[in-house]
């Protein structure tokens, strides 16, 4: 949802690029917000083939209100830091993310 709202409607294979979840495992995601009237799935006008799926006005409000649960909870989360070591945190956690997503060595079935 938050793709949608930052970058507007997109086909599922777009969307799969902004995200980085696999194809297969958007689509079961894509029918479960659909089912809620989160986002709307139309025919491209484009290309009839594939589908363009945008955020609908109820998934816009959802979106909004877990933005704020997320806040919330970040704060409670967060409070014993200050502004300075928050965003000292969250650069060495995106270098964590970076490093498993990007380009780090693969693990063995063994963890090692």
């Amino acid at each position: 949802m938050v793709a949608l709202e930052e970058s507007g409607p997109a086909s599922q294979a777009a969307l799969s690029d902004r995200t980085g979840i696999h194809r297969s495992d958007l689509v079961a995601v894509i029918n479960e917000l659909a089912e809620r009237e989160l986002v709307e799935r139309a025919p491209d006008p484009e290309d009839r083939r594939r589908n363009v799926i945008t955020l609908t006005p109820l998934g816009r409000r959802r979106l909004r209100r877990l933005e704020q649960i997320l806040d919330t909870a970040q704060d409670e989360l967060l409070a014993p830091l200050s502004a300075a070591e928050r965003e000292q945190l969250t650069r060495l956690l995106g270098r964590i993310v970076e490093h498993h997503a990007y380009g780090g060595p693969a693990m063995g079935p063994d963890g090692q």
